[in-house]
């Protein structure tokens, strides 16, 4: 399975942007498709998680009333809308998709949970 992440850009306090990511095989078998993060010198942090089939999401406290997981079946995609972006926001966000069973926050909001990767897209938000 090959992840592609897209809609990454430069934007201002406050603005909005929305990622997308599309899997390129069908996603009968996935489990949760999340987002991840990584600020330059950094670790990769949590951001957000679907599950693929229920539709629970979980999100990484500093974003939750912010941000927006979704996914749309018909595509194999699954998207962030981020909205009063912050300069704590800029960050390589990276998608990842978990074939295995992994329910709640502990267990989706760990990368290593996650059997596949997109390249990244890079969001900088500008004072």
């Amino acid at each position: 399975v090959q992840l592609q992440a897209s809609g990454g850009g430069l934007v201002q306090v406050g603005d909005s942007l929305r990622l997308s990511c599309a899997a390129s095989e069908g996603t009968s078998s996935t489990y949760n498709m999340g987002w991840f993060r990584q600020a330059p010198g950094k670790g990769r942090e949590f951001v957000a998680a679907i599950t693929w089939n229920g539709g629970v999401s979980y999100y990484e406290d500093s974003v939750k009333s912010r941000f927006t997981i979704s996914r749309e079946y018909t595509k194999n995609t699954v998207y962030l809308q981020m909205n009063s972006l912050k300069p704590e926001d800029t960050a390589v966000y990276y998608c990842a998709l978990d074939h295995d069973y992994c329910s709640g926050y502990g267990c989706t909001s760990l990368a290593k949970n996650y059997d596949y990767w997109g390249q990244g897209t890079l969001v900088t938000v500008s004072s």
